[in-house]
């Protein structure tokens, strides 16, 4: 219904999404974004809803007939990344949508204009949520807290969305459970007692026992988890003194975790505690361990996930809709929507045609490339979603 339609819109989505990447905002507080959601929305005879906490933007289409709610939802935060691509509309100011967010926010900007022209066959309410602070902030756990699943009255029946990715350019790929891992913050302090470079044996030196911690972390993800259940820890931070001649009195790592199952994060806050205190006091160290839980694993409830597959391939062919055999172990703050509304989130592939998929630079790098062409297909994909189980 809605993949023709779509089509005619292309050209004023590019235009959009080009704009946003050509301003690219970070965090919570994205007002230039925002301005340009709201210009694009205008006339559609949306109820708006502004944020207070953040520049996120909620919309609701209220439709001809009473009915329950669907949301469909785009993040709309860039990346502090400066970019390194040749594009004619690329950032210039530091920061990047390295990610995507940019054609995210114009592809739900298309399926509110496409709902919108249908709003008196539609039994129901849509809500659009445009949210900030994916990236590592919880704009969607403050959305929630700001009331995005009440907009329309009561909380919704459903929840879509859909994120680019590299791959095949408009190969829509998604599965029922667990579709993403849950996001993890590890930090590990060793505490020691300082002292001259020259004279370690004065001092209790925290930075053997930092190191020895590292690479016990690394053994152990592979050693305590079961292959069937696995984690990715990535130790991305280790810092320790200033001066080259001082043995500082503490030393420090932090870390990425991903995890598939609550079990796993249970375990993992155990077997942490255990290897940096065992570790640390076996050079007469102390250890102090911080594990923060950012974001949950993304679950896809198995009935919209399957009526999702079905509903496009009827849209865009057989070939096009793939089941992922196996979860990303990146992570999404829409899996808090999940938590409390059953839905799917889907991926894009968004490569550009003369860009071979399999070595195509992977989202948050500087040098990404992302197909605009798609943004008719995701905009048509998330209103056929959203209108199909209104009607």
């Amino acid at each position: 219904m809605f993949a023709a339609e779509g089509q005619d819109l292309l050209p004023e989505l590019v235009a959009l999404r080009r704009d946003i990447h050509r301003e690219p905002e970070v965090g919570l507080h994205l007002p230039l974004t925002q301005q340009k959601i709201l210009d694009a929305l205008d006339g559609l005879g949306l109820e708006i809803i502004t944020g207070k906490s953040l520049s996120s933007v909620t919309a609701v289409l209220r439709g001809g007939e009473d009915g329950p709610s669907v949301l469909l939802r785009g993040d709309m935060d860039a990346l502090p990344v400066e970019e390194l691509t040749d594009l004619e509309y690329a950032s210039t100011n530091g920061a990047m949508h390295a990610c995507g967010h940019d054609l995210h926010v114009a592809g739900l900007v298309g399926a509110a204009r496409l709902l919108a022209a249908q709003q008196r066959d539609i039994s129901g309410n849509v809500i659009f949520m445009f949210q900030p602070g994916e990236e590592g902030d919880g704009g969607a756990g403050l959305m929630i807290e700001e009331g995005v699943l009440e907009a329309a009255g009561e909380k919704p029946v459903a929840a879509y969305g859909v994120h680019v990715r590299p791959g095949p350019l408009g190969l829509f790929r998604t599965k029922p459970g667990t579709l993403m891992a849950g996001a993890n913050e590890l930090r590990i302090t060793v505490h020691g007692s300082g002292g001259h470079g020259s004279q370690p044996h004065n001092a209790l030196d925290p930075v053997p026992a930092l190191v020895e911690i590292a690479g016990a972390l690394q053994v152990m993800a592979t050693r305590k988890f079961s292959v069937f259940d696995p984690i990715v820890l990535t130790i991305t931070q280790l810092e320790a003194g200033r001066a080259i001649n001082v043995i500082p009195d503490s030393a420090r790592l932090g870390a990425s975790v991903r995890t598939l199952s609550a079990e796993s994060v249970d375990r993992l806050i155990v077997e942490t505690k255990a290897l940096a205190d065992g570790i640390a006091a076996a050079h007469g160290c102390t250890a102090e361990v911080s594990f923060e839980i950012l974001y949950p694993m993304t679950e896809n409830d198995p009935a919209r996930t399957f009526e999702a597959m079905r509903e496009l391939r009827e849209m865009f062919g057989e070939e096009r809709v793939l089941q992922s055999r196996d979860p990303l172990m990146g992570s999404e703050d829409f899996s808090l929507v999940l938590q409390k509304i059953p839905g799917t989130f889907l991926f894009l592939g968004a490569t550009p045609p003369d860009v071979d998929p399999d070595t195509a630079a992977w989202n948050h790098s500087p040098r990404v490339l992302f197909d605009d062409s798609v943004l008719a297909d995701q905009a048509a994909a998330l209103a056929q979603l959203a209108f199909n189980r209104l009607t």
